[in-house]
């Protein structure tokens, strides 16, 4: 069995899947991440300018879905889910590249983050870059 534990909760002004673009890169806001006091320690190294990989539970989302339309145009074929970015999947698990902006004790402001407010936090990684800088 798997289990996941939101560590916290994304602070966003968009509020409904019709606000929200597409992608982080098409117009998201800036956003906070508002962390739970028993992960305080692991937000430690966190810093502005860092590029981090937020992963979120789309609590919203259909999980039913195996085959959408990309971007919802009825002119594109049926695509098997795995092979695109829908919210709507088996397991809704966002995934989204940020740059920290701010960091204020448990809350962390990054830029385009297209999760829609209240979205649970599942986990946040570092960007890596080449094997030299690791």
């Amino acid at each position: 069995m798997i289990e996941i534990s939101p560590i916290g909760v994304v602070s966003s002004p968009l509020v409904s899947a019709a606000s929200a673009p597409r992608q982080g890169d098409e117009g998201a806001p800036d956003a906070w991440l508002e962390f739970d006091a028993a992960v305080a320690t692991g937000l430690a190294d966190l810093a502005p300018g860092q590029e981090v990989l937020v992963l979120t539970w789309f609590d919203r989302a259909a999980r039913d879905v195996l085959a959408v339309r990309p971007r919802g145009d009825a002119d594109r074929p049926l695509t098997g889910v795995f092979s695109t970015r829908s919210p709507d999947r088996p397991n809704p698990i966002g995934l989204h590249r940020v740059t920290v902006l701010e960091i204020d004790g448990l809350r962390v402001k990054v830029n385009n983050l297209e999760a829609l407010d209240g979205t649970p936090i599942v986990d946040v990684k570092p960007v890596l870059g080449g094997v030299a800088e690791r």
